[in-house]
């Protein structure tokens, strides 16, 4: 499969903010879903947190299917007027929205525990949860990763790309960490289920006006010419992945840094409520964190540009773990940690911000190998393994809850939990991230092959290429 470029307007910040704006509305369920839904089902669905890690880390073998197929059907969807990819985001903005909500909505109701039965509270979550995420949230996050490489076929216009998408998660991630907190729990730092819901319906409306911006102002610019080639099989295509050390290996960095982040993420909702006992300060702690994201996308890509993307991230992912290691060592007042996180998520900021520009080359990479560009299987593949991770960070989060002994009995009755529990929260939270961040620098350092030698090498050919078909 060959590549053409349209001759339509030039790459510019329209593009940039349209898809900053699509991960604005991915990111007002996805965040939201990180910050609060595993203490939701804790604490007013009332089911143990090693079920629920459980669930949404079952509910991942659904997603090897769904994903899978997903980035298939991107790749033989039709060109349109439009594009190949942003048909998907208009069909799918409203679905995935509603579906986030539904997730939420028992908390409605009020007492979901003396008036559900536990088998039926369960049923619940499976079916909603699996509905979001295999299958409307895969709808549409498929074929709007897919379309940053049909945006530009520029390596510097995709970094920004890259920049942007991650800038709109860190401000959806602003405005859901602020605001969450502070509707969500009442003065005990107790979690208020008609509050989380109603906030979730909120936020499933901002998503779809987010997803129509980036459908308005986003134009796919690279469209693959259509050839007499028959489409490779599912089987040769997992076949090639297996025998490709780039995606191989970014697919692991990529599930080591969502161990970090994710686990970072779920237990913020316990360290703030319950080992501080400050739930308001979530708020503060939100903006601050995400001072470190702004710094982040600001130092990337002219790093990056000078050093090369795996070595930055290398480097940072090691700062980053040592930040966790000293916070956990120190066990400083709220103040103090605040600050401590903010310098955390600037360096985890930096991977975050270059991560979705790694997958353009590797997609080059492969393009180069199998002399076949297959953009939505590649991104379905990556996708997969990222939920691999996002499940790897539930799972683990609620069975070392139930370990330590987190009760959900105590929580949805608003009593305190012990102190061995409050010191094994804050143990989490710190050393999961640590061992997270310093096995990502390892893969992206040993196994990865994309350095910044190889990755200009394979540039300029493909644009070699290109010019001459």
């Amino acid at each position: 499969m060959s590549m053409k470029t349209n001759r339509v307007r030039p790459f510019g910040a329209r593009d940039k903010f349209g898809y900053m704006f699509g991960d604005f509305g991915n990111d007002f369920t996805f965040i939201l879903s990180t910050m609060i839904l595993l203490k939701f089902y804790t604490d007013v669905m009332g089911v143990s947190a090693a079920i629920v890690g459980t669930l949404m880390m079952l509910a991942r073998f659904v997603d090897a299917v769904t994903d899978v197929a997903m980035g298939r059907i991107c790749d033989r969807s039709k060109v349109t007027a439009a594009g190949k990819f942003k048909p998907w985001i208009m069909r799918m903005c409203v679905p995935v929205a509603l579906a986030s909500f539904l997730m939420y909505a028992p908390g409605l109701g009020g007492d979901v525990i003396g008036t559900w039965s536990y088998g039926l509270r369960v049923t619940w979550l499976v079916v909603t949860y699996l509905l979001w995420g295999s299958f409307c949230y895969t709808g549409i996050n498929i074929p709007y990763g897919s379309m940053a490489s049909a945006v530009s076929a520029e390596p510097g216009d995709r970094q920004s790309l890259s920049t942007f998408r991650t800038m709109g998660g860190t401000l959806a991630g602003i405005f859901l960490g602020v605001g969450l907190p502070l509707i969500a729990y009442d003065s005990d730092n107790n979690l208020i289920g008609r509050n989380v819901a109603l906030a979730a319906a909120l936020f499933s409306v901002l998503a779809i006006g987010c997803y129509l911006l980036c459908y308005k102002m986003v134009t796919e610019r690279v469209v693959p010419e259509e050839d007499s080639q028959q489409a490779v099989s599912v089987g040769t295509m997992i076949k090639r992945a297996f025998t490709n050390r780039a995606l191989l290996s970014i697919i692991v960095a990529s599930v080591v840094m969502l161990l970090a982040q994710l686990t970072m993420q779920n237990m913020v909702s316990y360290v703030y409520p319950d080992y501080y006992e400050a739930a308001s300060l979530q708020s503060v702690g939100s903006v601050v964190m995400m001072i470190g994201m702004v710094i982040a996308a600001a130092l990337a890509k002219p790093l990056t540009n000078k050093f090369g993307k795996a070595e930055v991230c290398t480097f940072s992912s090691i700062a980053g773990a040592v930040v966790c290691l000293i916070t956990w060592v120190m066990k400083p007042n709220v103040y103090v940690y605040m600050c401590l996180m903010a310098l955390f998520w600037l360096f985890l900021g930096v991977f975050s911000m270059v991560n979705w520009a790694l997958i353009t080359d590797v997609i080059d990479y492969s393009e180069i190998r199998n002399g076949k560009r297959e953009d939505g299987s590649i991104y379905a593949m990556y996708s997969f393994a990222r939920k691999c991770g996002q499940a790897l960070a539930s799972g683990l989060s609620g069975w070392l809850l139930t370990a330590i002994g987190y009760s959900s009995e105590l929580a949805a009755a608003g009593e305190k939990q012990g102190e061995a529990v409050l010191s094994g929260i804050f143990s989490i939270s710190n050393l999961v991230p640590a061992i997270g961040m310093l096995a990502l620098a390892a893969v992206l350092w040993l196994w990865y092959p994309l350095h910044k030698k190889q990755v200009d090498a394979n540039v300029a050919y493909l644009k070699s290429k290109h010019e001459n078909e």
